[in-house]
């Protein structure tokens, strides 16, 4: 695994990090169930298309350029990805 490939990846994770802490610090002040369930979701989305993103520099690394993938292709598979959950 390319550390500079897998940028995206990070800084995705660090958001995740962030919006985390943040759902730690809505517990701690006593915030409502639902906002808190709300947040964890969107964690929890964060992680998954994080997730996506590994894969995805992963197999395309191993893909020559000339093979041509779609932007629209990869749109498509990460719709997929997320609904295996």
């Amino acid at each position: 695994m390319d550390v500079r490939e897998m940028a995206g990846v990070v800084n995705r994770l660090k958001r995740a990090q962030g919006q985390l802490s943040g759902v730690l610090d809505m517990i701690e002040a006593g915030r409502d169930v639902e906002s808190v369930l709300q947040q964890l979701k969107a964690v929890t989305r964060a992680l998954d298309r994080a997730a996506y993103v590994a894969l995805v520099t992963e197999l395309t690394s191993t893909i020559p350029p000339e093979a041509g993938i779609a932007t629209e292709d990869l749109e498509r598979a990460e719709r997929l990805f997320l609904t295996l959950r």
